[in-house]
């Protein structure tokens, strides 16, 4: 395989930069960061450039926060001009990576998705008869540096790129580390100590380090191992067939082999069970010829709508400020049979600005 070379200049060009700072403004324009930013454009470009070209750019400190969505998260938001760099690395380094990728990885990939994989996984469920659902422990703050570094100059040659990308990798926060220690086959006392691991959840670059960093696995599978009906997002794998037998076989096999990327499967979420009683995929219910929304997710937007609601009768909100968020749960939601859950919530939270009553009935 031709390793990729020769993108530093374009990577590092002005018209480059530029479109990597709309890219990262996207849906952000009224933060204080971004609006200090494009204020001072050219100049902060500018000054980005020379800092690539020279060698002096060092990634900026993370602003570290929870997030509370079934389990806590935690999320570590990189500076804005550290987001610009990522998108300029990512215009160019991406796309033709990106094509080696299988076709059934479904994560943070033009024309893939949440829907893109529930549909994959319901159109398999109608043809067999078993599904293996599995995920790794604590994906992203195992993920280990030194593999990482190895996997990327597997397909890139460029010496000031990959430079650009260990850095970033290097100025991962320590909080995204795993914990506890884990040891591996050929691995001493002391090496989980001396291997760095985990990249951010929230960075860009992460959302395209996680994906090529289980390419190897996800070509294993298939073309080792035959896993005709073999799909992953992020983490989350499920492999469907009629040999109940054979998958659990295969459990085992994909357990030996994530070892090699220094990875575990979650001991509690490697199950079997038939495709005809459904399974709880990417916050779906999903049975052969049906899909239901998860629980926690319908009640959690209620909560958010009815913060929405008060924000708004108490001025603090405007609608244009929360519609994108609504309407983007009913976009979600109506991926399964939702219609009578979206009337019973929209019909008992009303929005009104003053003293009104914010939520009737509910």
């Amino acid at each position: 395989m031709k390793r990729l070379g020769n993108l530093w200049g374009r990577i590092v060009s002005f018209e480059n930069l530029l479109l990597a700072f709309r890219k990262a403004r996207c849906g952000k324009r009224r933060r204080p960061p971004v609006a200090h930013f494009e204020l001072n454009l050219e100049r902060e470009l500018l000054d980005l450039q020379r800092e690539l070209i020279s060698g002096e750019y060092l990634p900026g400190a993370y602003r570290l926060f929870t997030i509370y969505e079934r389990k806590p998260r935690l999320i570590a938001a990189a500076p804005f001009r550290d987001r610009v760099v990522h998108h300029a690395l990512l215009n160019l380094i991406e796309p033709p990576i990106d094509r080696r990728f299988i076709f059934d990885s479904y994560a943070c990939r033009s024309g893939k998705g949440t829907h893109a994989a529930i549909s994959r996984y319901q159109e398999w469920s109608r043809h067999y008869a078993y599904a293996l659902k599995m995920d790794i422990a604590r994906y992203f703050p195992s993920i280990d540096h030194q593999r990482l570094k190895e996997k990327l100059r597997h397909y890139l040659k460029d010496r000031d790129v990959l430079s650009l990308l260990d850095r970033i990798i290097d100025f991962s926060p320590a909080s995204a580390g795993v914990e506890p220690l884990r040891y591996f086959p050929g691995d001493d006392l002391f090496t989980p100590l001396e291997r760095c691991a985990g990249i951010p959840i929230g960075n860009l670059t992460s959302q395209f380090f996680a994906n090529l960093y289980l390419d190897d696995f996800d070509h294993f599978l298939k073309e080792t191992l035959h896993a005709k009906a073999y799909l992953r997002y992020v983490d989350d794998m499920v492999i469907l067939a009629d040999d109940k037998g054979w998958l659990s076989e295969l459990k085992t096999q994909v357990g030996e082999r994530l070892t090699l990327e220094r990875l575990v499967l979650h001991p509690r979420k490697a199950n079997i069970s038939p495709t005809q009683k459904g399974i709880d995929f990417l916050g779906f219910q999903i049975f052969p010829y049906g899909r239901r929304l998860r629980n926690d997710n319908g009640w959690r937007f209620i909560h958010k709508l009815r913060g929405f609601a008060e924000a708004y009768r108490r001025g603090r909100l405007d609608w244009d400020d929360f519609n994108p968020s609504v309407q983007s749960w009913i976009g979600h939601a109506s991926h399964a049979d939702t219609l009578g859950l979206r009337k019973s919530i929209f019909s008992r939270i009303v929005f009104t600005r003053g003293g009104g009553q914010t939520c009737p009935g509910g």
